[in-house]
């Protein structure tokens, strides 16, 4: 069993339907806990992390083999807790992150600030030293769309920007930094490489549930 931790419930059919055009039989456990990505917006992440294991804990204890963090703004510390969990715990946007990171030239867009940082650091990492140009963009007023589960306008909103700084991106990637973001990628115009987290992401978290059994 996989055991999935979202912070919206619109990420549990997406996963869903990904699972079963990648991934058919794998049982996937939903946890959603809105109140994580609140609270980490207020607070920041590290606000969170003793309520990421206590969320998990039940999950976990009925046989996951693994976690998969689908919200980019508590990753890190959702990573973290698999030492208390007993299990390993992935962020989904970290196969993501490596690709970008290798080709050197990368625009973060987000449409939750407080995802942009943690987004950043993890390309910056995934770099390891190797020569990194990265900026970063904010979706101003698309965040909104979301909360009032307008999810046409919130993707338009997304691809729009997309298509904005597809000139800036030129010779690198755009990476869409939140699972909500990944429909925008293919109302996207432009010729630069749009990348997002959530198939590459579970393939991982699933490899990794299927190692622990």
């Amino acid at each position: 069993m996989l055991v999935l931790l979202h912070t919206s419930p619109v990420h549990v059919p997406a996963f869903d339907a990904l699972r079963d055009a990648g991934h058919p039989g794998v049982t996937l456990r939903h946890v959603v806990a809105e109140e994580l990505l609140a609270r980490a917006r207020a607070e920041g992440p590290e606000a969170v992390a003793a309520e990421v294991v206590a969320v998990l804990a039940p999950a976990v204890a009925e046989g996951a083999g693994a976690v998969l963090c689908t919200c980019s703004t508590i990753g890190e510390v959702a990573e973290r807790a698999g030492t208390a969990l007993g299990v390993p715990v992935l962020r989904a946007d970290r196969p993501m992150a490596e690709a970008a990171a290798a080709a050197g030239r990368v625009v973060v867009v987000a449409t939750v600030e407080s995802t942009l940082g943690p987004t950043a650091e993890l390309i910056r990492e995934a770099a390891a030293g190797q020569a990194l140009e990265l900026r970063t963009v904010l979706v101003e007023g698309a965040w909104e769309r979301f909360e009032a589960g307008d999810m046409d306008g919130y993707l338009a909103r997304v691809a729009a920007t997309v298509d904005a700084v597809t000139d800036s991106a030129e010779g690198g990637v755009i990476v869409l930094a939140q699972a909500s973001m990944a429909g925008a990628a293919e109302r996207a115009r432009g010729a630069v490489p749009v990348l997002t987290g959530p198939r590459t992401g579970l393939a991982a978290a699933v490899a990794a549930a299927t190692a622990a059994r």
